[in-house]
């Protein structure tokens, strides 16, 4: 006779899995992933961004606007620049745990 293990409910509900997958999603195109791992450093404005990562400040202006709908960075008006950092630590956890993982590859 077998027997039948307990059903178990999944480790994360539909909204958190949701949530979470936007959260990688955010994480799924290469100019956000450079913008992030530009803040990695510290605090910037959009035109050192821009600057950093060889793109236009419209451009990154675009992406950062997508990124802080996500919490991935804020936001702060300095006179009229707006600098950007990252969210908070976990978002740059996950980034440079995911640098040391592609690193790994080889």
């Amino acid at each position: 006779m077998l027997k039948h293990s307990p059903i178990r409910k999944p480790a994360v509900d539909e909204r958190t899995a949701a949530d979470l997958a936007e959260f990688f999603g955010a994480l799924s195109d290469a100019s956000r992933v450079r913008i992030v791992a530009t803040l990695l450093d510290g605090e910037r404005h959009v035109g050192a961004i821009a600057e950093a990562i060889g793109m236009s400040e419209s451009a990154v202006s675009h992406q950062l606007r997508g990124l802080r709908q996500l919490h991935l960075v804020r936001a702060r008006k300095v006179g009229r620049e707006v600098h950007y950092a990252l969210d908070d630590d976990h978002v740059s956890q996950l980034v440079q745990l995911g640098l040391e993982h592609i690193g790994h590859r080889g």
